[in-house]
């Protein structure tokens, strides 16, 4: 099994490598070839996998990248249900793509980042140490950000797909950091904060997720296996894969819990303000990815994988249904000659007017969120820099004249 192994994760990064040989040389290859080649790849990764599953578990060891930095693949109950899934849904965002994106100008650049993020979710799914996950997670979050900054012509896409790469790379310091601890034998405390922090960018988690809803900039098919399914589900999954190195720290799983609640209340209250139904779609994915942090820090890790792996599922399908949905539903409204909505909910009827409005308004502004963000941290630190570079000025200028 160790080639068939090894094959789920080569298969992937082949594709990819060939897409670019082919786009590098420009050479004509139409869009059935450029989407067979994702969607065979994809699938065959998933089938592979799918043959090592009747094997039970299963450790390939790849060698040692520096001394004391083994590689190593594992495929066990956690990693092979989220590896399946994860190359089923690559094929079926390949198939769904190859009309969605017929005759974009970006068409072979799109298959070409699908079938590197599905290469980097491999990697980061069957990792069996947290220096081979790194190279995998980072893979993932460069495949991202560029499918949200897809049509690059616009400005708006491009900041977007900044702003997630931006916050991947904070986040990132704290996988980086827990690597790094644990080969230094560090605290279980110190490790599952690092990797609570590096889990909470990729999820979008509370008060980092402001980045999701604007993640739907790119096509539909890119947001629903990155931003409804898979994506947002590799903080989780890493949280499940590394228990054994925090949960012998009892504040670990408290703090887990607490910012996965802290997230679903958010989300729940900002998601019902929104008119927009792929940044709905985006608060409603925060929302259960926050249960399932919840879920993972009260102890019951079975369901958390049974949970993330049903939204991932569920989610990604109804990104996808959302433009036809949008389209029925403009015809119903035709045909009823009046719109459509849902009265006041439950919670609305016992709410007192003043409360409604100024949840409203809280929910409108998603929280206040972006405002503190940009005014206060990312506006600080711009302050800061200029400060610095207004009192570097002198100095230059006096080691000017001095040359």
């Amino acid at each position: 099994m160790t080639g068939v192994l090894i094959g789920a994760v080569a298969v992937p990064f082949g594709a990819f490598l060939l897409l670019g040989l082919v786009s590098w040389a420009d050479l004509p290859l139409g869009e059935r070839t450029v989407s067979a080649v994702t969607v065979l790849s994809a699938a065959t990764s998933a089938g592979l996998l799918g043959v090592v599953a009747t094997a039970g578990p299963v450790e390939v060891p790849l060698g040692t990248w520096f001394e004391g930095f083994p590689l190593v693949l594992v495929a066990d109950g956690l990693s092979l249900p989220v590896g399946v899934l994860s190359g089923l849904l690559g094929a079926l965002i390949g198939a769904f793509s190859r009309r969605y994106l017929h005759r974009d100008p970006g068409y072979r650049r799109f298959h070409l980042l699908l079938a590197l993020f599905v290469a980097g979710v491999q990697l980061v799914v069957l990792a069996g140490t947290l220096d081979l996950l790194v190279v995998g997670w980072e893979l993932t979050g460069l495949a991202s950000a560029l499918l949200i900054a897809f049509f690059h012509q616009r400005r708006g896409p491009v900041a977007h797909g900044l702003r997630a790469f931006v916050t991947y790379r904070l986040c990132d310091v704290g996988l980086v950091g827990a690597a790094v601890v644990v080969h230094h034998g560090g605290p279980p405390l110190a490790v599952g904060l690092l990797l609570l922090w590096g889990a909470m960018g990729k999820a979008a988690q509370f008060p980092l997720g402001g980045w999701l809803p604007r993640a739907m900039e790119g096509p539909t098919p890119s947001s629903a296996i990155c931003y409804g399914a898979i994506s947002v589900s590799l903080g989780p999954y890493l949280l499940l894969r590394t228990a054994p190195e925090w949960s012998a720290a009892p504040a670990v799983p408290v703090l887990v819990a607490v910012v996965g609640g802290l997230t679903a209340l958010h989300a729940t209250l900002v998601g019902r303000a929104q008119t927009d139904i792929k940044t709905a779609l985006a608060f409603a994915s925060t929302t259960q990815v926050g249960l399932v942090l919840v879920e993972i820090g009260l102890g019951w890790e079975l369901l958390a994988l049974v949970h993330l792996l049903g939204h991932a599922a569920l989610r990604s399908a109804q990104v996808l249904r959302s433009p036809s949905l949008l389209h029925d539903h403009h015809h119903l409204e035709q045909a009823l000659g009046e719109p459509v909505g849902g009265g006041a909910g439950r919670w609305e009827r016992f709410t007192p007017r003043p409360a409604r409005l100024w949840l409203y308004r809280f929910a409108l502004e998603r929280g206040y969120l972006d405002a503190v963000v940009v005014d206060r941290v990312t506006g600080g630190l711009v302050r800061l820099v200029r400060r610095c570079a207004e009192a570097d000025e002198p100095l230059v200028r006096r080691l000017a004249v001095t040359r």
